[in-house]
């Protein structure tokens, strides 16, 4: 197909289709393409996809949208990154940062340095060299001075936030930009039956949309990729058998922690994300190790406040759509596959799919060679955070629960198995392409489940034992010393920021 592309139909709003719309409007500026959006209560949000990466910062700052407003228009607070709670074993927590540890020594990894010092006897722990880690444990928060010129200063950031709230602050910025929002029922996808694509939607006003190319983002319906288009999933449940989850708000917290908690439990785990005006709370588990009864009684049971909506189930499968760009469809968001939300990875995803239409939009035609390439680097995606998301359940050391004893039987991916033997080795690691968490992100689940390289890296063997060690105390200090200037979370916010503030004037 060479017609080139001058309507994009987006089905589906919530944070996906908002952020998609709100993400062309910008890349097609002064290009004669048309956006609509149809977005109807038929289809639904989940809307409870609170926590994110640091990618997000990205994309609002692509958007040029002014991060304090972000912020009050979405009641956000700061993360430092994610807090795990009895995964490892029973009783015992670390931190996953959004940062790196120490400092290079003599030109070498941090890491290997502190893994042979804990081979002399130190016993420090990884988080001790980690600024973010320390701020988030002390409750504070403080923005990294990008002129700081320290390694131990630098450090990156996400956002907990409403994502209602995100996605009609998105709304308001794609409307603005010339996006037209239809909101109306779908009563029938049309395809044409020569070439298999899509030619236009069927609305329950009796209107006809049609459009040159489709996003679906329609969610776990796949009312396009799924429903119309007939593109098969792939099922990792094998890999990952948690498939199901219930949410409930409750209100919040005066512990305004600058981290999201994921604690382990008996089938699964549950989390824990701090709003300003409420905590999102949830938990995820296997039906097969444990009832909806069951989840929804232990999450009631551990609220920090009072619940303000009745517990929301979703049921899921882990595992993506065989291809994400079909013909002249591309389906991005839940539509597209689905992720457990350990890792807050649910709005990256989001962005990687945009992403790819980016890369390889079709201004001349719809090019199945492109296409093909948007689909493998898709499929690469989807698969480093698959195989990070299960090093979570196979490197613990839980086996106390038929659930966990599950866990410790499941065959891994060569991908994932490959890694993990080559860092058991000497802390060296595989990088693949399409990896979304960088090293420091992999060194910190190895090294909070335990598990530590078998011989020390040959080139941090040259330092003298006592150098070493002065170095390490050295480093400690000095985050120590970083950790002291920094103020609460809570108060950063509303010295900054001010939405706790006017929130309490607007009440």
């Amino acid at each position: 197909m060479d017609k080139a592309i001058k309507s994009v139909v987006i089905v589906g709003g919530g944070t996906a289709g908002w952020m998609a719309a709100s993400s062309l409007s910008k890349f097609l500026n002064g290009k004669e393409i048309d956006i609509t959006l149809v977005e109807s209560a038929d289809i639904g949000t989940i809307g409870v996809g609170e926590a994110t990466l640091p990618a997000i910062r990205e994309f609002n700052h692509y958007l040029g949208l002014d991060e304090v407003e972000f912020i009050k228009a979405t009641n956000a607070t700061f993360k430092l990154g994610i807090e795990f709670e009895n995964w490892s074993q029973q009783g015992e927590s670390f931190f996953h940062p959004f940062a790196g540890y120490g400092a290079p020594l003599d030109g070498v990894g941090f890491y290997h340095h502190w893994n042979r010092a804990r081979h002399l006897g130190e016993q420090s722990e990884l988080g001790e060299y980690c600024l973010a880690t320390q701020l988030a444990l002390g409750n504070k928060f403080a923005q990294p001075n990008l002129q700081a010129n320290n390694p131990l200063a630098e450090f990156n950031y996400a956002f907990h936030f409403d994502a209602s709230a995100y996605a009609r602050y998105l709304r308001s910025y794609a409307e603005k930009a010339g996006v037209s929002r239809i909101e109306q029922h779908i009563t029938q996808v049309n395809v044409e039956p020569q070439s298999g694509q899509i030619s236009s939607i069927s609305l329950q006003d009796g209107r006809t949309i049609s459009g040159d190319l489709f996003i679906d983002c329609s969610g776990f319906q796949g009312l396009l990729i799924k429903q119309a288009l007939h593109i098969g999933y792939d099922d990792w449940r094998h890999w990952l058998p948690c498939d199901s989850a219930i949410a409930v708000p409750c209100t919040a917290s005066e512990d305004l922690t600058p981290y999201t908690k994921s604690i382990a439990m008996d089938a699964g785990w549950r989390w824990r994300i701090p709003l300003q005006h409420r905590t999102g709370n949830g938990v995820v588990f296997c039906r097969d190790y444990m009832s909806e009864e069951q989840a929804t009684d232990q999450l009631l049971a551990q609220l920090d406040g009072a619940p303000l909506a009745d517990p929301l189930v979703i049921r899921f499968t882990t595992g993506k759509r065989q291809k994400m760009w079909h013909k002249n469809c591309v389906a991005i968001g839940l539509a597209s596959g689905f992720m457990e939300p350990l890792e807050s990875t649910s709005i990256a995803m989001i962005q990687n799919g945009i992403s790819n239409i980016h890369q390889f939009f079709p201004f001349h035609g719809i090019n199945e060679v492109e296409i093909a390439e948007a689909n493998r680097l898709n499929d690469l995606q989807y698969e480093r955070i698959r195989d990070f998301i299960i090093l979570h359940y196979q490197a613990t050391q839980r086996t106390d629960t038929p659930f966990w004893q599950h866990c410790q039987r499941i065959e891994l991916p060569d991908s994932l198995k490959h890694k993990i033997e080559l860092f058991k080795e000497r802390g060296h690691f595989a990088r693949y392409d399409g990896e979304q968490f960088e090293i420091n992100s992999w060194l910190s689940i190895f090294t909070g489940m335990k598990v530590y390289p078998k011989y020390n890296e040959m080139a941090a063997e040259n330092m003298p034992k006592d150098a070493l060690l002065q170095q390490l105390a050295q480093i400690r200090k000095a985050i120590n010393q970083g950790v002291g200037f920094a103020g609460s979370h809570a108060d950063f916010i509303n010295k900054h920021c001010q939405a706790l503030a006017e929130a309490s004037k607007a009440s």
